[in-house]
C-alpha cells in the first residue's frame, strides 16, 4: 500500500520511476492511468479456453475455435430467445462460423439481398455489443479491423434504444449496403465475435501427429491473438526432429507412415520422401508388408487407394527399422536412460524366426529384415544412412517448420500456472508413495517442478545451442528421451512397445505400464501436493488440467477426478481414438461465472457445418460454478494491474515531493 508513502521511502526506486515518467509525465497523465486500471479491475474475467490433444484435426479444432465451444450458440440463444425462430439462430450462428462461405450460399437464394443485409447486420451488432461487454473500450479497439474500425465502434457503443440516434445508426448501416461493403463488414464483425468470444486460448499438448493438418493447426495458431502451449510428447517428437535428432526424425516419418498422412509432410512442410519411397519399393518389392499397412479409422477422409497404401506400407517398414537403429545409437549413449530392454534387433534369432524379450522367446510375426545383420544389427546400411542424411537436410530446410517450431518455443512451455490452475500435459513423474520421483539427468537429479523445468531447458538448447556441440547433442537426445522415456513428463510409462506390437502376436508384450501419477491423480491429497509444489494454495478454484490420456467415456469413465481438483480433457480430437473413447474431445471453458467441461459428438465436415448448419453436437458439465462473478481483480492480470497502480501512486508522491520532475 502506498497511503503512508513518505519521500524518503522512494529513494531506492528513483531511477526506475524516472523511467515510468517517460510514459507517464505529468500528475494528470499517471493519474488517468491509474482511474482506467482500477476500472479495469472491476470488469469480469475474459473467456479461457482450454484444448487438448487436437493431433492435426484441423477442421474439428477451427470449428471448436470460431464456435468457442458452443459460447457463440448460447449468446445468440441468450439474445434471441424470443424473436428468433431455431432455423434462424442457426443460420445466424453459421454465418458467424464461416461468414465467406455462408454469404456465398445465402447470394444465391436470397431475392432480397438487401433487406437480408440489413436484418442481419443489425443482428451482428446485437451479438457483437453483448460478447465486448466485458471489454474495455480500448482492449475493443485494439481487435479491430482497421478497414472498419470506426464505424463498428460508433455501432457498438451507441444504443439502439436512444430515439436521437435510431436514424444515424439506421443512416450506417444503410451506407454500409449502399456503397456494396456489406460482405466484407459482416465478414469483418463475425470474425470479430469470435475473437471476443476468447480472451485467451491455452492449448495442453500435442498438436502433432495422425490427423493430416497439424501445419495448418499452426498456421492458425502462428496468427492467434493471445495463446500458450504446454508441449506433449508428439510436440516435442517434432520439436526434436527440428532440433536435428536422427532418431526424432525417423519416428516422426513412421507416425506419419502409419496414419497414411503424407500430406503434413509433404504438402505441409516440404519434406521430400521420394528417397525413401525409392528405397523401400526396392527393399521390400516382394515383401506383403502386412503389418505395417497403415490405420485408416473409419472417419477419415480421402482414403489412399491399395497402390498407395502398399507404397506407405513398404516406407512404413522401412523408416521403422531405421528407426530401431538410430534409438540403439542413443540408448548406448545414455545409460543413465536406462532403456536396454528397447535394444531388441540383436535378441532375434533369424534361424527360429523368433525374439527373446526378458526371459521368454516369442515367435515373430514377422522376420524378413534384409537391411539388419545379424553381426551388427543396429549398424546402419549405406543406403539407409545416405537416406537418413536426406530426410536430415529436408527437415532442416524447411522455413514453414522453421517459423512453427519458432512459434512453439515463443508461445509453449512443459507448463503453466494460469489463474490458480496448472496445466501440463501428461504427468508429473511420482513415488508409489505420492512423492515426487528423483530423475536423473546428466550428473544431477530433478523432481517434481524443478524436473518441467530442467526439460524446458533441454529442449531450447536442443533447438537453440549453435556453440557447444556435445551440449546440443546430449539436450537432442534428451528431446528424443521425453517422447518415449519411463522417468518423463511427457510420456512416464515403462515403455513404448512399438517393436512388440508390430512384431509379436501376444499382447502381455505390448503393455505399457503407466507411471504412479496416473494412479494417484485420483487422490484429492496427491493433488494438492501438486498444486503446492508449483506455488498454488489448493482450494475450491484450483485445478490440474492435463491431456494425453484419453478418456474412454464408452467404458464409463470421468474426465473430472480428485473431487474435481483434476480435469483430463483428452476426449478423443484424433479420429484414430473414437472408437475408443465414444466422443470427440472434451474442452474446457472457464469464464466469469466459473469452470464449464464441454462433451463434443465427432465434427462431420466443414461443408456439413456451412451447408446444412450442422454444428458440433456439445454436452455442457458444470464443473466449478459461483453466482459471484469473478473479476479481473481476482485473476493473474489483475494481480499485474494492481501492482502497476501501486507503481504509479509511488510516482505520484514522487511528482508532488519533487522526488521525480513532471515533464511537459
Amino acid at each position: 500500500m502506498t497511503d503512508n508513502l513518505t519521500p524518503e521511502d522512494l529513494v531506492d526506486d528513483v531511477r526506475y520511476l524516472q523511467l515510468l515518467a517517460r510514459s507517464f509525465p505529468t500528475i494528470a497523465a499517471a493519474s488517468s492511468e491509474i482511474i482506467n486500471l482500477e476500472a479495469i479491475l472491476n470488469l469480469p474475467k475474459g473467456t479461457e479456453h482450454f484444448l487438448s490433444d487436437v493431433h492435426g484435426e484441423y477442421e474439428a479444432f477451427q470449428h471448436v475455435l470460431k464456435n468457442a465451444s458452443g459460447t457463440v450458440k448460447r449468446k445468440v440463444n441468450e439474445i434471441f430467445a424470443h424473436s428468433l425462430r431455431d432455423q434462424e439462430k442457426k443460420d445466424l450462428c453459421t454465418l458467424i462460423y464461416y461468414p465467406e462461405e455462408k454469404l456465398r450460399l445465402i447470394k444465391k437464394e436470397e431475392e432480397d439481398l438487401n433487406d437480408w443485409y440489413r436484418i442481419t447486420l443489425n443482428r451482428l451488432v446485437r451479438v457483437c455489443q453483448n460478447v465486448s461487454s466485458k471489454y474495455t473500450r480500448s482492449k475493443v479497439r485494439k481487435a479491430l479491423p482497421k478497414d472498419f474500425e470506426y464505424i463498428i465502434q460508433e455501432l457498438l457503443h451507441e444504443s439502439g434504444g436512444d430515439h436521437n440516434k435510431e436514424a444515424y445508426l439506421d443512416g450506417i448501416i444503410r451506407t454500409i449496403i449502399s456503397t456494396r461493403r456489406a460482405d466484407a463488414f459482416i465478414v469483418a464483425m463475425c470474425n470479430l465475435i469470435q475473437r471476443l468470444c476468447i480472451d485467451s486460448l491455452h492449448i495442453v499438448g500435442d498438436i502433432f501427429d495422425r490427423g493430416t493438418g497439424a501445419h495448418i493447426i499452426m498456421d492458425t495458431l502462428c496468427d492467434y491473438h493471445n495463446f500458450d502451449i504446454q508441449w506433449g510428447n508428439h510436440d516435442v517428437l517434432w520439436m526434436g526432429a527440428a532440433s536435428g535428432n536422427m532418431a526424432c526424425i525417423a519416428n516422426v516419418i513412421r507416425m506419419c507412415m502409419h496414419y497414411a498422412n503424407l500430406t503434413t509432410l509433404e504438402d505441409g512442410y516440404g519434406i521430400n520422401l521420394l528417397p525413401l519411397a525409392t528405397f523401400a519399393m526396392d527393399t521390400y518389392k516382394d515383401d506383403p508388408c502386412t503389418r505395417f499397412m497403415p490405420v485408416l479409422s473409419e472417419f477419415s477422409d480421402n482414403k489412399p487407394d491399395e497402390k498407395t497404401q502398399r507404397l506407405i506400407s513398404q516406407m512404413h517398414k522401412a523408416i521403422t527399422i531405421i528407426q530401431f537403429k538410430l534409438e540403439a545409437e542413443i540408448i548406448h549413449r545414455h545409460p543413465e536412460y536406462q532403456m536396454e530392454d528397447r535394444l531388441l534387433l540383436d535378441k532375434i534369432d533369424f534361424q527360429k524366426g523368433t525374439i527373446r524379450i526378458g526371459d521368454k522367446d516369442y515367435e515373430m510375426l514377422d522376420t524378413f529384415l534384409p537391411t539388419v545383420d545379424p553381426v551388427d544389427p543396429y549398424k546402419l546400411t549405406d543406403e539407409e544412412r545416405d537416406i537418413m542424411d536426406k530426410m536430415y537436410a529436408s527437415f532442416m530446410n524447411s522455413e514453414k517448420l522453421r517459423k512453427h517450431m519458432h512459434c512453439l518455443f515463443s508461445n509453449g512451455s512443459m507448463y503453466k500456472v494460469s489463474n490458480s490452475n496448472l496445466l501440463f500435459h501428461a504427468s508429473i513423474p511420482l513415488n508409489a508413495d505420492g512423492t515426487f520421483k528423483h530423475v536423473q539427468i546428466g550428473q544431477k537429479e530433478y523432481w517434481g517442478k524443478n524436473l518441467l523445468q530442467k526439460a524446458d531447458r533441454m529442449l531450447r538448447s536442443a533447438y537453440y545451442e549453435d556453440h557447444d556441440k556435445e551440449r546440443k547433442r546430449n539436450a537432442m537426445d534428451y528431446a528424443w528421451y521425453l517422447w518415449c522415456g519411463a522417468d518423463t513428463p511427457t510420456f512416464d510409462k515403462s515403455k513404448m512397445a512399438t517393436f512388440e506390437r508390430i512384431f509379436v502376436a501376444d499382447k502381455e508384450t505390448h503393455k505399457e505400464e503407466k507411471g504412479h501419477y496416473y494412479e494417484l491423480r485420483d487422490q484429492a491429497e496427491v493433488c494438492d501436493n501438486i498444486l503446492r509444489e508449483f506455488g498454488i494454495e489448493p482450494g475450491s478454484h484450483s485445478h490440474i488440467i492435463n491431456g494425453h490420456v484419453p478418456v474412454r467415456t464408452i467404458k464409463g469413465e470421468k474426465p473430472v477426478k480428485a473431487d474435481g481438483k483434476l480435469l483430463v480433457i483428452d476426449g478423443g480430437f484424433s479420429k484414430a481414438y473414437q472408437p475408443t473413447t465414444g466422443i470427440a474431445g472434451y474442452t474446457l471453458v472457464y469464464h466469469s461465472h466459473g469452470f464449464q467441461l464441454v462433451q463434443h459428438e465427432p465434427f462431420e465436415s466443414r461443408e456439413k457445418a456451412i451447408k446444412e448448419g450442422l454444428d458440433i453436437k456439445s454436452t455442457i458439465f458444470l464443473v466449478d460454478y459461483t453466482q459471484q462473478r469473478v473479476l479481473v481483480r481476482d485473476t493473474d492480470k489483475g494481480r499485474e494491474i494492481r501492482e502497476q497502480i501501486n507503481d504509479l501512486q509511488k510516482l505520484l508522491v514522487a511528482f508532488r515531493s519533487g522526488l521525480v520532475q513532471e515533464k511537459d
